[in-house]
């Protein structure tokens, strides 16, 4: 019988950090019945911006396992994973087995599972391109991020400026972007399913990643998978409900 996860821990993706979940960690609760989660940072991001991110996953693994453990927490965890977070937490989870009980991995992607122009669709390069020239405009870069991750428009001004207020909060720097980057391109998990329960999700929509990488994991690993039908990247932004329902339903499935 699988443990059940002592504590739920979020990790967001690349240059994101705790305050880009918005209010998911709420409706964890309310909708999926979880405890409160503990929202980690990774090295250059959010409260750990003064740091260098390393340009390995392993590193940021280590990372996030010291940073619980100086919390009082101690494993099994449950981890919910988006982007570059989703890489750490597979890492995790085939590293340490005993340490995940169950694993929630949001529109990431990985060798051997899926070629670069999966992992970072070609239409996206130009956008990416863009966002790297004007780095230092928090309104313009968060303007350029919000299209590429986010189909859910309605919102779209209080989204730009709340996080360009994150972004002059905590600016993540060109260099420790580049890195996360490096790290996130080199990642390659080992083929064989982590030793939990995987649910992985994905977005139709996303501009991004290919949904394709998603399903090639969740095939390869024979793991549970639930697509969005319209949602971008950014599905926590896009659809948290959505998420929380489809979550609390896997649960529930045992």
């Amino acid at each position: 019988m699988t443990a059940r996860p002592t504590a739920w821990v979020l990790l967001r993706g690349l240059t994101r950090e705790a305050r880009h979940w918005g209010d998911l960690p709420g409706r964890l609760q309310t909708l999926a019945g979880l405890p409160p989660a503990t929202r980690l940072d990774l090295p250059g991001n959010g409260a750990w911006r003064g740091l260098r991110s390393p340009a390995a996953i392993a590193p940021l693994v280590a990372f996030a396992r010291e940073q619980l453990a100086s919390q009082g927490l101690a494993p099994p965890f449950g981890l919910v994973a988006m982007s570059l977070g989703g890489m750490v937490a597979t890492a995790w989870a085939q590293q340490h087995p005993g340490e995940i009980a169950r694993l929630v991995l949001i529109n990431t992607s990985m060798r051997p599972f899926s070629g670069a122009a999966r992992r970072l669709r070609p239409r996206a390069w130009p956008r990416l391109a863009a966002l790297a020239a004007c780095w230092g405009d928090a309104p313009r870069a968060e303007a350029l991020i919000h299209g590429l991750t986010c189909q859910r428009r309605d919102t779209l001004a209080q989204d730009v400026a709340a996080w360009a207020a994150i972004r002059r909060d905590a600016p993540v720097s060109a260099a420790n972007a580049l890195r996360q980057l490096a790290a996130a391109a080199r990642f390659r998990a080992a083929p064989g399913a982590p030793a939990c329960p995987v649910l992985v999700l994905s977005s139709a929509a996303d501009g991004l990643v290919s949904p394709l990488c998603s399903r090639a994991v969740a095939q390869a690993w024979q793991a549970a998978h639930a697509q969005h039908p319209w949602a971008g990247h950014d599905l926590p932004h896009d659809d948290p409900d959505w998420l929380c329902r489809t979550l609390a339903s896997w649960l529930a499935a045992g």
